[in-house]
Parts: C-alpha cells; structure tokens; sequence
C-alpha cells in the first residue's frame, strides 16, 4: 500500500469541493509513491503528536488541522511549523488534512455531531449553490444536499439546559460555555464544530434557537444575545477530537493491513482552574 492509495479515498471520503474557499486540504507533504504500513490521526500537528508518529513509525499523519495552513516563503526550523515540517519530512512522513471538507462531508464532523445532540431532519446549515440549484431542478432530498454546518430538529423540543447535557455525554466532557436562556425550549438547532461564529447568521435565519459550536469571539456571544438565539460553546478541541478518533477507525476498517490510530498524546492546551 502507498500513500496515495490512503490520499485518494480520503479526496472520496472528504472531497475538497467541500472545504473552505480559504482551506488547504488535500495530500499537503510527502511522496505519494511512498510505501505505508502505519497511519496517525489527529487534530494537530503539535511537538507531542509529531513525536509520537516519528517514535512509532508512521508514515502517514492525517491531520485535521493542515500543516502547512498557509503559503511558506521558507522551509527551515527558525519556526515551530518549519521544525515540524523539516522532522516530519526528515522521518519521510506524510501529510493528509482533510479539514473544512471533513466538516462539511457526509457522515463528516458536523453530521455526527448532530446526530450525538440527536437531532432528526438534519440538513446543511449553508447550502453549496449548485446544491441548491439541483434541488429545485431535480427535487433533491434534503439529505443529499451538500453543504457547511447543519441543522435539524430536536424532537419534539428539548430545552438548552438538556441540549446541554445531551453534548456532554457525547464528547465526554464536564463543562461548556453557554449564551443565552438556558432554560428556554429550542425546538431548531444549528451545530457548526471548530471556530464557527460565522454560522450565527445563517443559523438565526433558517429559525434556529440554538447554535452549538467549538469557539465564537467575545462580539459573537454579544450579537447572539441580541438576536436571541442561544449558544453552546463545547471548545474547539473537543467540538472536532471525537472525530479525529472516527476517522481513524474509518482508515483502519478500509485498509485492514496498516496498523491505524488517534494520537494518544494528543490534549486540549486550554484547561479550567
């Protein structure tokens, strides 16, 4: 098996029309000739994560987060991105992120999260344009629609206070930041994982009373309150590690033959005092 074997199915799995305007994705370092017989998953490319992989062998990281995210002008360890990037390289790993297109693929992050708060009804948040166009023309089901984010209906209503508890148990987590009445019944809901705010409008406009999500900016949580749709706010990493974990699982079930985990030193860097 080589690498490009594993980078073509994850452009199947997640393909890059999906992702972000501004998203790298795709197969972003390494020799697609190269042979693997080991693959890490993880959120990010961090010193612990990129240690793990070079000490066990990989040789393939699929990485949510990309690395590099953005256009380099230089390659050298002045850096903590070129110090990751000249190891890895070094240790003739590869390099998959599947990023914003993970989000928004079927099945993706935003998917299970959904079906985690056990929403039913689930369609995109924000519709692709073509998406849209072939639903009017074809009369397209909602489900197969393509698009960021989602929303559905929580079944017969469910309040924010219970939505709450609902996303704890299914990231396993203790505490999440909220926004809003908490008590109050929120019958649509929208869920966008990661760093989000830029689906509160589109969430307030298809009726949601609630958005669930990994980070918003202070103003975000102020405009959100003042057009009464309430937030949860789980934290980046735990809004998108899950999935990391399932993706991994994913690999490990269509390539039977390479030895696939979830990094086992990865961590949320913010903790609660």
């Amino acid at each position: 098996m080589i690498v490009d074997e594993i980078a073509r199915f994850l452009d199947q799995f997640a393909p890059s029309d999906l992702a972000e305007s501004w998203d790298n994705v795709g197969l972003l370092a390494g020799d697609r000739d190269a042979p693997v017989s080991k693959v890490m998953t993880c959120l990010t490319i961090t010193p612990d994560s990129a240690q793990e992989a070079i000490s066990a062998g990989a040789e393939l990281i699929v990485a949510h987060h990309p690395l590099p995210f953005r256009p380099l002008r230089r390659l050298t360890t002045d850096t903590q991105e070129g110090r990751l990037l000249c190891d890895l390289l070094a240790a003739r790993i590869a390099i998959y992120s599947p990023h914003t297109a993970f989000d928004s693929t079927t099945g993706g992050i935003n998917d299970r999260l959904a079906a985690g708060l056990g929403l039913v009804d689930v369609q995109p948040l924000v519709v692709l344009p073509d998406a849209a166009g072939a639903a009017v023309a074809t009369g397209q089901s909602v489900a197969n629609l393509r698009g960021a984010g989602r929303r559905g209906r929580a079944a017969g209503g469910a309040t924010v206070d219970a939505l709450a508890a609902r996303v704890k148990q299914f990231l396993r987590i203790g505490q999440i930041q909220t926004v809003g009445d908490t008590r109050r019944i929120a019958e649509n809901v929208a869920v966008a994982c990661g760093s989000a705010g830029e689906f509160l409008a589109p969430a307030h406009a298809a009726g949601c009373q609630l958005l669930v999500t990994g980070e918003v900016r202070f103003h975000t949580c102020l405009d959100a309150e003042g057009l009464g749709v309430a937030l949860l706010v789980v934290g980046h990493f735990a809004s998108e590690r899950f999935a990391v974990e399932v993706l991994a699982d994913v690999l490990a079930k269509r390539f039977p033959s390479a030895s696939v985990w979830a990094s086992r030193h990865e961590r949320d860097p913010l903790r609660w005092l």
